[in-house]
């Protein structure tokens, strides 16, 4: 069989997606610009569509097509550093996307943990918010995505992993934030900080829609941590549902979590698989394993 792409223009392909432009891939690789150049087009030429958008200025992007085209030259890649180092069994290749909210609560802990029992293991973790998550998953670009359960689509199978509550988040000394929970009725009187990532913002706006006050939506964010320094500051009431204890935000000020009343369903904590990524072993074993820690974070 005639394959038509050196392992050599894979290698190039690669480092101008990582680079951005043709010239820093030719820097990073010590060869020339022409050669990088060459390569992208005979990969454009193999592959039948364009790979990359050339814009004046800013070098090289992605198109939709080559994310998923690069996605498949790093498991081509990878499939070809274990074949030639003499590896022997399955290669245990994992991509991990995460939501971008709670990779920093969870995922190095749970990736490390799993790292500790299977050693031969190599897992990249990938953050986005939860439609780049969809996308990836889709395009194959990840095996299997931590995020949280709400606007999942249906061709997508969900493992649940644990209980997440929403709850306010209030600065300190706020007339609410001496109370043992606060209601819908009372957030929506306050001027409300919104994560704003797709499908984060409705959820929240939707645990406040049966208040009868208009919701007062004072700033947008698509920082966890900017959310906690803007109500410690003073700027509004804030809504969250990644598990973050009470304490101090960067800045030094402090932020206060409450309870909601009436206890909204919980979404849950879950990964998503898609396609054949769900039969690999690593892929099975990594489920199992993130369904036991959740159950016992400790």
């Amino acid at each position: 069989m005639n394959i038509p792409l050196t392992f050599r223009q894979v290698e190039f392909l690669l480092a101008v997606a990582e680079a951005g432009s043709t010239a820093a891939a030719s820097r990073a690789l010590n060869t020339s610009q022409p050669s990088v150049s060459l390569a992208i087009a005979r990969c454009e030429e193999v592959f039948g569509q364009k790979l990359f958008v050339r814009i004046p200025g800013r070098g090289m992007e992605l198109t939709p097509f080559g994310q998923h085209k690069v996605a498949q030259m790093h498991e081509l890649e990878k499939q070809a550093r274990w074949v030639l180092s003499g590896g022997e069994g399955t290669p245990e290749f994992l991509n991990l996307g995460v939501f971008s909210t709670l990779g920093p609560r969870y995922a190095p802990q749970l990736v490390r943990r799993f790292m500790e029992t299977r050693p031969d293991a190599e897992i990249r973790i990938l953050e986005g918010d939860l439609q780049t998550l969809f996308d990836w998953l889709s395009e194959g670009r990840i095996d299997v995505a931590l995020l949280y359960d709400f606007g999942v689509p249906s061709n997508f199978a969900i493992t649940p992993l644990m209980a997440a509550e929403p709850y306010a988040l209030l600065p300190q000394g706020h007339r609410l934030a001496r109370q043992p929970a606060v209601s819908v009725e009372e957030l929506a009187q306050e001027p409300v900080i919104l994560m704003n990532l797709p499908h984060s913002r409705g959820y929240f706006l939707s645990l406040l829609q049966n208040a009868s006050f208009p919701v007062q939506v004072a700033h947008e964010t698509g920082s966890i941590e900017m959310l906690r320094s803007m109500v410690a500051n003073g700027f509004g009431a804030g809504l969250l549902a990644t598990d973050l204890p009470d304490g101090m935000c960067y800045d030094g000020n402090p932020v206060v979590r409450v309870p909601l009343a009436g206890h909204p369903p919980p979404h849950q904590i879950a990964l998503a698989h898609r396609g054949a990524a769900v039969r690999r072993p690593v892929v099975q074993a990594f489920t199992a394993f993130a369904k036991a820690f959740f159950t016992r974070p400790d």
